[in-house]
């Protein structure tokens, strides 16, 4: 019979957070048989090890509807499922080394890159998402930031137009799907590094993240790419507020070093 532990990753508190399964033992398992235990857990992503080479884990994620390369709240609950420490789990993304001490555990991501995001994929995807151009802050162009996954970046200048997220569902699933994102980060910058940010999950089968660690990455990534922060430099992330399941994500940016740390807390959830 195959474990499954539960976990919140990105709070302290088991009413907060963003919730992932985490199999410890999935050796046993193919590719329908993870997905169906993703299914029926009903996170946005379940962690499975499938393996464990040499000082290693490889560690694989999927959603109720599909794999996923990366995902940060599944390695935060499994590094800390794992125990204190340092941890390397091998992604389909790349390596991705964990530290976990007192329950709080920092990933330190793949190298992250930004490319432009296209003017019709822009327009299609602000229509999805009901958004206008005049919604937007312009300080914090639109771009595709990947830290592992794929994720646009989308800020508003208004803290009240996250709180007023109304997406079309098909559409928004038939461009993401057709262009490989995994979420939307859609970010308002409430002062020089603390960001309140929300994520669409409509391919994973849920409708948004309460904590996407993935997405934090990739914005850390983003910010030093186009010069918006220093190159060492601490981010604190906001998201769950409004779906009523408080997460906080540190983003740390150290200088000389390619890959995005991020951190936070997690803690098992009781049956």
């Amino acid at each position: 019979m195959t474990e499954i532990q539960r976990y919140v990753a990105f709070s302290a508190d088991p009413d907060g957070g963003n919730p992932a399964g985490v199999v410890l033992d999935a050796s046993g398992l193919g590719d329908e048989a993870m997905l169906a235990i993703a299914a029926e857990v009903g996170y946005s992503e379940t962690a499975f090890v499938t393996g464990r080479p040499a000082g290693a884990y490889r560690v694989r994620y999927f959603s109720p509807l599909t794999e996923v390369p990366f995902c940060g709240h599944a390695t935060v609950a499994t590094a800390v499922a794992l125990g204190p420490g340092d941890h390397l789990f091998v992604t389909n993304a790349g390596e991705v080394p964990v530290s976990v001490t007192a329950g709080v555990a920092t990933l330190t991501s793949v190298p992250p890159s930004v490319t432009d995001l296209a003017e019709p994929d822009l327009a299609a995807l602000l229509e999805a998402l009901r958004f206008k151009p005049a919604d937007l802050d312009t300080a914090l162009p639109p771009r595709v930031a990947y830290a592992g996954a794929h994720h646009p970046v989308i800020a508003v200048a208004g803290r009240e137009r996250l709180a007023a997220l109304d997406y079309d569902v098909p559409a928004l699933t038939e461009l993401m799907t057709a262009r490989g994102w995994i979420t939307i980060q859609l970010v308002f910058r409430a002062g020089d590094t603390e960001f309140d940010v929300r994520n669409p999950f409509p391919v994973g089968g849920v409708y948004e993240d309460p904590a996407t660690g993935a997405a934090a990455a990739a914005f850390g990534g983003y910010l030093r790419a186009l010069g918006l922060t220093g190159d060492d430099a601490t981010l604190h992330l906001r998201q769950g507020d409004d779906l009523g399941r408080p997460s906080r994500i540190t983003v740390r940016l150290v200088a000389g070093e390619p890959g995005v740390r991020v951190s936070g807390a997690a803690v098992p959830i009781e049956e």
